[in-house]
């Protein structure tokens, strides 16, 4: 079988039966493509080769689980998140992803398909949202959604700073165990930026 004229569905379905080749034929297809959006946004060669193993290593042990109807817009999602999780470690996130792009990103989406995507996702956040106390979802809209302030929402709400952060903090917490996909997780962050 001649694995390089496979389509990605064609070579995620043997992947996903356990082909080692044909996952082989996935990561030579996408690996230069990966490397250089992680490296626009990290300028690091090292982190950025470390972060493309690390989604396919993440692919590979779960190709029994995930769900992918399109390679390219997984492949994109995964890789933000990566690079979005590396910034934050290193320093405190001034980059909306998916705003702002190095030139010549490799991928090109289709603004129509991101917006329904990503007014899915807005939805499913909303049910999650709803299962927090209403206080606590105040606080989160007004950080989140408004741009606020904590000591803005602290001074509205009359209520201390370290109270906001707490509720901020359980907000996230209960969104993180809910968001369990990489690529809702991506549009959550991107949503959502930790703002200060």
């Amino acid at each position: 079988m001649l694995y390089t004229s496979l389509t990605d569905a064609e070579l995620w379905n043997a992947v996903r039966n356990n082909d080692e080749v044909a996952f082989t034929a996935l990561f030579d297809r996408y690996w230069v493509r990966l490397y250089k959006l992680a490296k626009g946004y990290l300028k690091n060669q090292e982190t950025s080769e470390e972060l493309v193993h690390d989604i396919f290593l993440n692919i590979w042990n779960r190709r029994q689980t995930l769900e992918i109807e399109s390679f390219p817009t997984f492949m994109l999602t995964a890789a933000r998140y990566q690079v979005y999780n590396r910034m934050r470690a290193a320093k405190p996130l001034t980059l909306v992803l998916g705003d702002s792009h190095p030139e010549n990103e490799p991928f090109h989406n289709n603004e129509g398909e991101d917006h329904l995507i990503e007014q899915e996702l807005q939805q499913e956040l909303q049910q999650y949202l709803i299962q927090l106390p209403k206080r606590c979802q105040e606080i989160f809209y007004l950080s989140r959604v408004k741009n606020l302030s904590n000591q803005e929402i602290a001074d509205s709400f009359g209520v201390s700073k370290r109270t906001v952060e707490n509720q901020i903090t359980v907000a996230l917490k209960h969104l993180r165990s809910c968001l369990k996909y990489t690529s809702t997780a991506v549009i959550f962050f991107r949503l959502l930026l930790f703002r200060h």
